[in-house]
């Protein structure tokens, strides 16, 4: 069994050491129009560069949930996590200038919509970009090419 194919089950959550590797989940948000796939990125609160929406566990969801309603907070996504993971990118995260080591599990989200009104409107910008456009704009070449090469057709829901 490959992390793809995992059942997903809710998280409980422990505390981990500063230099610890901290798991976190994303969603790459994405539409469909004139047969063209469209993934929406979303700017980081402190730095302003463009990325996927992705936060913490949430005690007692699966990894799919929490990617959604990090979709939501982040990005205002009216959407459904359709299949299971798409595979996972290392990143640092800044917390007080120490580097924290994160390895992200992201999860595709089908955006039915967007809402004017979310709770990080104020903080963030979003917009949409062909998958080629959107790996160039991050920075994580991990998540590049997970971004470059996704296809929602090849989705097992």
């Amino acid at each position: 069994m490959n992390i793809a194919n995992a059942k997903m089950r809710p998280i409980r959550l422990a505390q981990a050491a500063k230099n610890e590797v901290r798991t976190q989940f994303g969603a790459l948000c994405f539409r469909v129009l004139d047969d063209k796939v469209q993934v929406l990125l979303v700017t980081s609160r402190g730095t302003g560069r463009w990325i996927l929406p992705k936060g913490w566990p949430i005690d007692g969801a699966t990894p799919a949930e929490a990617a959604l309603q990090e979709a939501w907070e982040e990005a205002g996504v009216d959407g459904k996590v359709l299949g299971n993971s798409l595979g996972i990118y290392s990143y640092h995260k800044q917390d007080d200038g120490t580097p924290l080591p994160c390895v992200v599990a992201v999860f595709p989200v089908k955006v039915r919509g967007l809402k004017r009104n979310y709770p990080e409107a104020g903080q963030r910008k979003r917009k949409w970009y062909t998958r080629k456009k959107a790996a160039q704009m991050l920075e994580e070449p991990e998540l590049q090419q997970l971004v470059r090469h996704f296809d929602p057709r090849t989705i097992v829901a």
